[in-house]
Order: structure tokens, then sequence, then C-alpha cells
């Protein structure tokens, strides 16, 4: 369940990193589709991916913009992810008699599709390298003057792209290897996205936290999505399913969105996230971990409420921890650091090196140095944010920022991005004052605790309340909790958000202040300068490579953009045991005990003699793949459908940092438990015939 991505990135140092990832091994990396690594490719499998292959590929592939993979599984708009990439659909359309998260969604005829709200579906169309005018437009820039010139190019690249369609298109500018290249991804934006078919949360996740992230698994963590436009599938090109899946040792690809790698930041940055980053985030999920699970336990009702939420803190959580175990217990860093030190002594050695790229990891640590300055604060203020104040934030701030001229305006709210927000403010999600209320408290709460209660900043955020008092009284007074409402003060812009007094926004209104200029800081005096002197190392990196012949063999670090990584179905050898590539379902059935978290649906059990127990279930592969690539399809070298990736094992969780082709496995539903799924579990006939024929 857990390679969605994690939602909680806090250091600019790692928000948006795009670090170098280095010399790739084998089937190591996450492989750009307009730099795929054919030669290696053909030497190891004696396959080359064609222009062909490549195209129906890139077309049959998607992400949703919460922070999932998906695929078109047929050619009227069907799309295949993760049932934990659907959790808050089926959450926001549960009611007090249907509970969608735990009890599935299924459906008879496309009249039962029901659209999920506020989710966007995007498909990659072009990419473009852009390179040459970001590099014109930063060039002698420094700090603040560099960050105001990325936003004005950043602006025209978007605007331009999108033609003034932002309701069918999205343009990122995409910065890979650290600034040492930009691109601009050009998709296609689908809004109309609705549940077609969806398990039991107990199949989807079976076995629970204490399996998350290992290996034997038994789930099947899908959902069915189709995508419509004018209120009618659309039709794209799709992976024909497979329903006999893959075999052992078979080529596997995974086409995908992996959010965030760290392979190539500076020394610096992986230290100061063991040391500062890490713990503080572990600590504060932890909390919020333990404050979910005990209201979960004050009723059904509020156990229904804190479900997603709390699914996705303790993925966060184990995700976190298994990073900050890899930091602490491999020599990583001292590697990095030598790889650093090597690399400015290679700049050292020519005059004309060292005019071009200077002293770039002076620069990166001085940074770092006034962020560790700055990241409590930071994280303080940004933690209150959360929850409905996400909305209310992004209106205060939306409001301040589409008060400047497009080319003065922060990432993320250029013309060309705002429909996206507006999609979300308008999303009709499920309100629930008493869970809002409780996580409210708990951030002002830890605000409290971070710096301080004699600090300024608290004592504009509570003047005389206590946090459950100010927490109770703002979500009871707030309409926020309405999309109508949130719509209006959005389409009234500035003027209509500084005379709200809606408490939230007279909340968020009094602290925004304080919030922008910490923001404004962070950017020209960290994030500004990172950038630069990251790039300059990428450049510095791929000069180097050049000169000893291994240009082709560079990948960059995860961006949450499209990437395509192979690999074999594999096992590994696990506390000296041998761990088989597949389970089955008889597996599953014997992994059973009838308590939670091991205990499977009615259904399931009813039909325990009528499926066949040797049926592939789950499979884990040599693919390279990392928290985004939830919902990713695993496919053949034939182009067709064959797996669903939806977890790594534990070696995998340092692959934020390395890969490690002896243990580290991509975990992914076999498409022949699917279609055995739909056929004889849930008798989706209809569905199954879909997927196996590609049509309605």
């Amino acid at each position: 369940m857990s390679f969605k991505r994690s939602p909680l990135l806090l250091s600019s140092a790692l928000v948006g990193a795009v670090a170098f990832a280095g010399t790739a091994h084998a089937d190591e990396g996450m492989w750009t589709f307009d730099h795929l690594p054919k030669a290696a490719l053909q030497k190891s499998y004696g396959f080359t991916p064609d222009a062909s292959w490549i195209q129906h590929v890139v077309q049959s592939s998607a992400r949703l913009a919460e922070g999932c993979s998906a695929s078109f599984v047929s050619g009227d708009g069907l799309v295949m992810t993760n049932h934990h990439c659907a959790n808050s659909c089926l959450a926001a359309l549960s009611d007090k008699d249907h509970d969608y998260f735990r009890d599935g969604f299924t459906t008879r005829d496309l009249a039962d599709e029901r659209q999920c709200p506020g989710m966007e579906l995007d498909r990659l169309d072009t990419m473009k390298d852009v390179s040459g005018p970001v590099a014109d437009a930063t060039k002698g820039k420094q700090g603040a003057a560099y960050a105001a010139a990325l936003q004005e190019v950043e602006s025209k690249l978007t605007k331009d792209c999108i033609g003034g369609d932002d309701a069918h298109w999205r343009c990122d500018m995409v910065s890979l290897y650290h600034g040492g290249q930009t691109a601009l991804y050009r998709y296609r934006r689908y809004k109309d996205v609705r549940v077609v078919m969806a398990p039991e949360q107990g199949i989807a996740f079976f076995g629970g936290d204490p399996d998350n992230f290992d290996y034997p698994r038994y789930d099947i963590d899908l959902s069915m999505l189709r995508v419509y436009e004018g209120g009618k599938p659309v039709h794209t090109p799709y992976l024909q399913f497979d329903p006999a899946g893959p075999k052992a040792d078979d080529l596997v690809f995974t086409s995908g969105n992996p959010g965030r790698t760290q392979r190539g930041l500076p020394a610096a940055a992986l230290a100061f996230q063991r040391d500062v980053i890490n713990p503080t985030v572990i600590a504060l999920y932890s909390v919020r971990e333990g404050m979910l699970w005990q209201y979960g336990r004050e009723s059904a009702e509020h156990a229904k409420q804190a479900e997603d939420i709390l699914f996705g803190v303790q993925n966060a959580l184990k995700s976190f921890s298994g990073t900050q175990s890899a930091l602490q217990s491999s020599d990583i860093i001292a590697r990095r650091a030598k790889e650093d030190a090597d690399l400015q002594a290679w700049i050292d050695a020519d005059p004309a090196r060292k005019s071009a790229y200077g002293e770039p990891f002076k620069a990166v640590d001085q940074a770092i140095a006034l962020e560790k300055d700055l990241f409590t604060r930071n994280l303080a203020l940004s933690m209150v944010f959360g929850g409905a104040l996400n909305n209310v934030m992004a209106l205060v701030e939306g409001a301040n920022e589409r008060s400047k001229p497009d080319a003065k305006r922060h990432s993320g709210f250029h013309d060309a991005q705002l429909g996206e927000i507006e999609t979300a403010l308008g999303a009709k999600e499920p309100f629930y004052p008493e869970l809002e209320t409780a996580l409210f408290a708990l951030r002002l709460t830890s605000l409290r605790q971070t710096i301080g209660a004699d600090d300024a900043l608290v004592h504009l955020a509570l003047g005389n309340d206590a946090p459950d008092e100010l927490a109770a009284r703002l979500i009871k007074g707030t309409k926020m909790g309405d999309p109508a409402a949130r719509l209006a003060l959005w389409k009234g812009g500035l003027k209509a958000v500084e005379a709200s007094n809606d408490p939230l926004v007279v909340f968020v209104r009094k602290l925004y202040p304080s919030y922008a200029a910490l923001r404004e800081q962070m950017r020209n005096e960290v994030t500004a300068p990172l950038h630069k002197a990251q790039g300059d190392i990428a450049r510095a990196r791929f000069a180097q490579a050049k000169a000893d012949g291994r240009l082709d063999t560079l990948y960059p670090d995860a961006t949450f953009s499209p990437r395509l990584s192979y690999g074999t179905v594999k096992g590994w050898r696990k506390n000296g045991v041998d761990v088989a590539p597949f389970t089955d379902f008889a597996g599953m059935y014997h992994h059973a005990t009838g308590s939670e978290p091991f205990a499977l649906p009615r259904r399931w059990l009813d039909a325990k003699d009528e499926v066949n127990p040797s049926t592939h279930l789950d499979f884990v592969s040599t693919n390279d793949i990392v928290g985004g690539n939830s919902g990713s399809p695993v496919i053949s070298r034939e182009g067709k459908a064959v797996g669903l990736i939806f977890d790594g094992n534990l070696p995998s969780l340092a692959g934020d940092l390395y890969y490690d082709i002896s243990n580290n496995r991509a975990v992914a539903t076999d498409t022949s438990a699917i279609i055995t799924a739909l056929k004889i579990v849930y008798h989706e006939d209809g569905l199954a015939s879909e997927l196996i024929n590609g049509h309605r």
C-alpha cells in the first residue's frame, strides 16, 4: 500500500530536490522517457525499446495529482491504480449508510460510477528541454535576484505552454539533475475521474501495518477508475491486460512518477536530514499517530473519520523511519562526502573548470547552516496549516499572489497553475468538525511546544487561549468546510478575503505576514542558493562524466515526473532464507488468522473453495521505485500490463538514498490475481472482460 508520495516534505534542501543520481548499475535508475538506457537494456536483456513502444507506454501512463501513478487499461477510459490512491475518494463518497473505504465499491454499469471529489488525472503529452532559456534568465544572478528570475521564466514558459487553455492542459517546469537540466512537461488534464471498483480495505491492505514494507505480501491493492470528458468516457491508448501475469526472471518495466530520491544530494544535506529533519518529523508523526489512534477508539464513527488520515500517517512514519535507519546504519554520508571532495578537487585542478563551477559545496554548506537556524521556526509555523486550514491558506496566499503580476508570483500560483487550486477548493469532501478540532488543537499545541510559550508567534496565534479552546471556537464558527463558501472567496479575490469575518480566515490572515516573510527568507537565502549550487554541481558532474565517456549512464533523481525503470521478476535472500518471487492464494488463506489485521473479508472466505489456490497473488521484482510509484503498472517487454506496483520491501526504504540490487525489491499485485478476484470473488465479469479485451 505504501508507495504513495509522502505528504510532508519540510526541508528546502529536500522540497523539489532533484539531485544528481550518479552512474547507474544493473537494474538501477528512474529514467526519463527521452533518455532511456537502451544500450544497457540491449546488452543485459537483448531488448531495445523502439519509438513506438516508448510512445505507447507514455500515452498509456498517467498520474493522479495528489501523488500517485496510474495507467489506462482499456480504450474506454478505464484506469488502474492502487486502493490506497483512492482512499480519499472512497472516504469522501461514504455516508452514514456506506463505508466504501472499508467495505469496497462495486458497479454494474456506467451510471453507477461516481465522481471522486477534487481528483485530477494527468497524462504526459510532450517533453521539451528548456535549459537554455532558464540559464539565460538566471545568468549572473544570486539569491533573491536568482529566485525572482526563476519565477519570471517559469511564468512565461508555463503560460506559453498552456496557450490559454488551463482547463485541458497542465504544464510543469521540472528541474532535473538539480538544475543541470530543466524540462517543460505538458500534461493533458482530466478532472472528471469516477470510481468504478475498489475491493475492501481488508484485502487491499491485508496484513496491515505489520506487513507494510515487508514481503511475502497477500494484497490486492487495487482500485479501478474511469476518466470522463463531456459526460462520456474518454478514448485513449491503453495497456493491454495480460491475464496470465509474469513469470520468474521475466524482464519487466515500471512506468510511474517516483516522488523524491536523494541519491545525489551533497553530504551536508544528507547529514542535515539525519540529524535534524528526520528526528523531528518522526516525533511529529508519532504524536499524530497516537492522537488519531485514540480518536478512532472513541466510537465507530470516529474510526471511520480518522482511518484515511491514520493510514497516511502510519505509512509516512514507517517510510521516514526506514530512511533514517539507512542514514544512521550505512556509510552513505561518508561515501557522499568523499565523492563531493573528489569532484571539488577535479574542479580545482583546472582554471577553466574553477571559473565555470566555482566552489558549489561551500555554497551548499552556507545555505544549510542558515536553514538549520530557520528550520524549527519554519516547521512550527508550517505545521499549523493542515486539514481545513490548508484550504484557507490556499485562499489567503492565493489572493495575495494573484494580486501581483504573474511573473512576480511564487511557483504554484502562476495563471497556468491556478486551475488545480480551484479544483481542490471546490472538491465536495467530507468535513468532520470533531476531527478537525482535535487535529487543529494538536497542531497548535505542537507550535507552542516547538518554539516555546513565550515566542511572539505563539502569542500571535493563541493570544490568551488554550489550544483546545481556540481550535474548538474557530472550527465551530467556520464555513470553510463548505466548498461553495471557499469558491466564493476564491472568485472574490483579495478584496473578499480581506473582508471575510470567517474565524478561520481571520486566523490565517493574522499569521500570513509571518508565514510570507519566513517563506521569502527561506526562498532567497536557502532555496535559491541551494538550487544554484546544486545546478553547478550537476553541470560539473556532467562534464566529468562526458570526459570519462559515461554520460549515457546518468539519470536524475526523482521529481514526481514520468519515469521508466526496469528489472526482472526475482526473489532475494532474507535472514538466511530464500524468498520466492511469487505468493499465491493458498498462502493468503494460510496467512489469515481471522483477527485484524489478518482477517479476510467475508466474501473472500466464502470464495475459498472456488479459487485456484496456486494462482499467483503478489510478486517482487528488481525494479527501482520509491514513493510516488504507487499505482504504477508493471509492463512486459511486449508492452502489456502484467502487474500493479503497491509497495516495496523493507530494504527498499533505503531507496531514497541508494539502490542495492541484492535486496531492494518492488512489490506488485499480479494481473492474474486481479482477473481471478473480479471474476470469482466480486462477480465483476463485465469489468474483467473489459480488461482482457480492452473495451467495454
